[in-house]
């Protein structure tokens, strides 16, 4: 009888199918036997007897600022957050890093990185911004997921938006590449125009704020990404979408047979602008957050599978960035700190609707590794993926604290929320990284991999 590494039993798991009561074997990393009862010896026996084990999740969006900006976040601290709320493989976007991954030199750069230092499993996206579509090629070579863009004003002089020809350019390499582009989209030229004009008159609440990024600002940006993408055939991911008029406007496109995939956050659906109100800087984000209305609809469109996956678009940043006591909300930082919390988020929703967990392992795990190549060995739990699992009780609730938090930085619009969950362990190819609120102290095990075939299609 073979010796294994891990067995986990007695557990509610998480299948593709539905949840079944079932033992996991582990061997070499890998998923090598589900069945009922599982008497093989193994060094690690887990008793998940009342515990969900989820498939570890894949989130798609996080910023992780290193090189340049580790004090923001870098892989450590970032990659210990992701373990410890059962993430198992995250994308790290190109943006915040200085350099910037918009050339081959700089990815090899940040890989090298977080081959030394991740926790867990790590995929790279790269840039397409104004001037280095000579450099799109060589990223996919050496590995990237595919390409993030922004269309409107980023802030950042390292990395700035697009411009239309850029855009059309750059999606036609992207399609002959077969790969993805990721578009943050709100119109640079209405959120622009409507943020000078609150400033011409001294306006900088929350209000404000939100009056100053409209959802039609997302519907136009989203709208024109969708007509470009008609033209040169290249596939798009939205990010973080944030409101009823986009998502119809992408399911028309969709219903005409486009090769489009939507995401939206959990800070969109748990939390609304009264939080903004309340919070200022901590609760700032972009797009922000909707109206309670509009945050209703986004709950029930999630419900009815109009999303094709969600992701925490974790964006820290130091302290002073987000100073809650600075009042004028346009000089804040906008980002949401959370990427700790994207699977007990969407157990909440769940519990919440009568959503069964198999399609919360779909937003969170299933979907994001079939439209990113790594259907063949993450996102599921089958027999021959990598052991990457997340498991979770819901006999014990998790209140958000600066204790068990474990971001570089505490601020978050997620403290002092309670989820009626907790996630008690989590495997990262078969190695034990998280237990009962504490990293297993051990060499990161994490690293970086790469979709499969994605080399340059010639």
């Amino acid at each position: 009888m073979e010796h294994l590494d891990v067995i986990i039993k007695n557990g509610k798991v998480v299948l593709p199918t539905g949840v079944s009561e079932t033992d996991i074997g582990i061997k070499d990393g890998k998923i090598t036997v589900i069945k009922k009862e599982i008497t093989n010896d193994a060094d690690l026996k887990w008793d998940a007897n009342n515990q969900y084990v989820f498939p570890g999740i894949i989130d798609v969006h996080v910023h992780f600022s290193e090189p340049g900006r580790e004090h923001w976040e870098g892989f450590h601290t970032g990659s210990m957050m992701m373990a410890a709320g059962g993430c198992t493989t995250y994308f790290d976007m190109p943006l915040n890093g200085i350099p910037s991954t918009v050339h081959q030199d700089a990815l090899y750069e940040k890989a090298k990185l977080g081959n030394e230092k991740s926790f867990v499993d790590f995929s790279l996206w790269g840039g397409l911004v104004p001037g280095n579509e000579k450099d799109l090629e060589a990223l996919v070579e050496s590995g990237v997921i595919g390409f993030k863009a922004f269309l409107s004003t980023t802030g950042n002089k390292e990395f700035e938006a697009v411009d239309d020809l850029t855009l059309l350019n750059g999606m036609k390499i992207i399609a002959k590449l077969n790969k993805v582009l990721a578009l943050h989209s709100e119109s640079a030229a209405i959120t622009n125009w409507l943020k000078k004009e609150k400033e011409k008159e001294g306006k900088y609440s929350a209000d404000d704020y939100i009056e100053s990024r409209p959802i039609i600002a997302e519907v136009e940006a989203v709208e024109r990404a969708i007509y470009y993408s008609e033209l040169t055939g290249c596939p798009l991911h939205f990010v973080h979408i944030s409101s009823a008029k986009t998502i119809q406007k992408i399911e028309e496109a969709k219903q005409k047979g486009m090769n489009i995939t939507v995401e939206t956050c959990p800070h969109y659906l748990l939390f609304n602008h009264d939080h903004l109100r309340e919070l200022g800087s901590i609760a700032k984000c972009a797009p922000p957050l909707r109206e309670k209305e509009e945050q209703q609809k986004l709950i029930s469109l999630l419900i009815d599978n109009k999303f094709d996956m969600i992701s925490s678009d974790h964006s820290p940043c130091p302290y002073e960035l987000k100073n809650p006591k600075v009042h004028n909300l346009f000089q804040a930082w906008g980002g949401i700190s959370g990427g700790q919390f994207s699977l007990m988020s969407m157990i909440e929703i769940a519990l919440n609707h009568n959503i069964p967990f198999e399609t919360v392992a779909k937003w969170t795990a299933s979907a994001p590794a079939e439209r990113f190549g790594f259907s063949d060995r993450k996102g599921k739990i089958a027999e021959g993926a990598d052991a990457d699992l997340a498991i979770v009780t819901l006999e014990r609730s998790h209140s958000v604290t600066e204790e068990n938090y474990y971001a570089k930085h505490k601020e978050s619009l997620y403290m002092g929320h309670t989820f009626p969950c907790q996630v008690v362990g989590t495997f990262s190819r078969g190695n034990l990284v998280f237990k009962d609120g504490k990293i297993v102290e051990q060499q990161s095990v994490g690293g970086w991999v790469k979709p499969t075939g994605y080399a340059a299609i010639k």
